[in-house]
């Protein structure tokens, strides 16, 4: 019998790991990764090295959660981490379970092992069925739960509620989380410069620093958006780090980058601001069509253009 032949880079694709966590599940919704070689990563740095590095041929990570918002090691990294690009994104809505050793009671339950996001996503609900608990960090959800058959102190931990299906824990609780609506909203990244082809309903993600620190720099930077008729669907700021009160603007707009409404946006940041950096034009996981003004549509700009040409050649006008 033939020895299966190892997977290529080709084949390979990164997530935050153990197997169960929310980054998994949302790679589960990638067609392309189905049967393929899925590997399991620490952190979100180590996940864009492999793809950097070529060992993957993208990863899945965590960018945006509709309680805590933008996940700032992400943003980070995707603005100091070159030849990136964002090809997808996808949706995991996010609920917990405490879980414990077989035959503990949510009575016996003192200190409590979770990942901070998910800490704070139910802290309400351990506060009230839990009040005197202490609390330690851990480094995933799944790993929360794992650690308590790794010499944890803890006497229970806060897990995804697929826990059981890769340890033997029984749950003192289920849907503790405090906002039974939050979703993570997960981008598959890659080296891959082509670009999905549009759809009507896609979403375009840039990083943006400022061309100085003066009133009205920010103002200035949205109006090549606003006057184009752009809508923006998240726009959060990050330290650059290399100064106090220095910040670069993380930026999701609506639409696809061949839309001539946000290159013509794309074009008047690139000649105002002194970094811009493009991470992806991509379907939204929605798949929400996008709804702008008539007088923003594609042949308004194209029109224009023309115009001008024939301002600049001498042609005959034409009413």
């Amino acid at each position: 019998m033939t020895e299966a032949a190892p997977a290529t880079p080709e084949q390979t694709y990164s997530y935050l790991g153990p197997a169960g966590t929310f980054t998994e599940a949302a790679l589960k919704q990638v067609p392309e990764a189905a049967g393929k070689h899925w590997r399991s990563v620490n952190n979100v740095g180590e996940a864009l090295a492999d793809v950097t590095t070529g060992r993957s041929t993208a990863a899945m990570i965590a960018i945006e959660n509709s309680i805590e918002g933008g996940v700032s090691a992400t943003q980070d990294a995707l603005a100091t981490v070159p030849g990136l690009r964002i090809v997808g994104e996808y949706l995991v809505p996010v609920n917990f379970v405490l879980v414990a050793r077989p035959g503990t009671t949510l009575a016996e339950v003192r200190l409590i092992n979770a990942h901070p996001v998910a800490y704070a996503q139910s802290r309400g609900w351990l506060e009230r069925h839990l009040p005197d608990h202490g609390y330690i960090p851990a480094a995933s959800n799944v790993q929360a739960a794992a650690s308590l058959f790794d010499g944890s102190q803890a006497d229970a931990a806060v897990a995804p509620p697929g826990i059981t299906d890769h340890l033997d824990v029984d749950v003192l609780a289920r849907d503790i989380g405090d906002n039974p609506n939050a979703v993570t909203r997960f981008v598959l990244v890659s080296r891959s410069r082509a670009l999905p082809e549009p759809t009507g309903a896609d979403k375009t993600s840039l990083i943006v620093e400022l061309p100085d620190d003066e009133p009205g720099s920010l103002l200035a930077m949205l109006e090549q958006f606003s006057t184009r008729g752009v809508n923006l669907s998240l726009l959060e700021s990050r330290p650059i780090g290399d100064a106090l009160g220095r910040y670069r603007f993380v930026v999701d707009l609506d639409g696809h980058v061949s839309d001539e409404r946000v290159a013509d946006a794309l074009l008047g940041l690139r000649r105002t601001s002194p970094k811009v950096i493009f991470l992806g034009s991509y379907p939204r996981a929605d798949q929400r069509e996008i709804e702008y003004h008539s007088k923003f549509d594609d042949e308004i700009f194209i029109e224009a253009r023309d115009w001008l040409r024939g301002l600049v050649s001498g042609e005959p006008d034409v009413d």
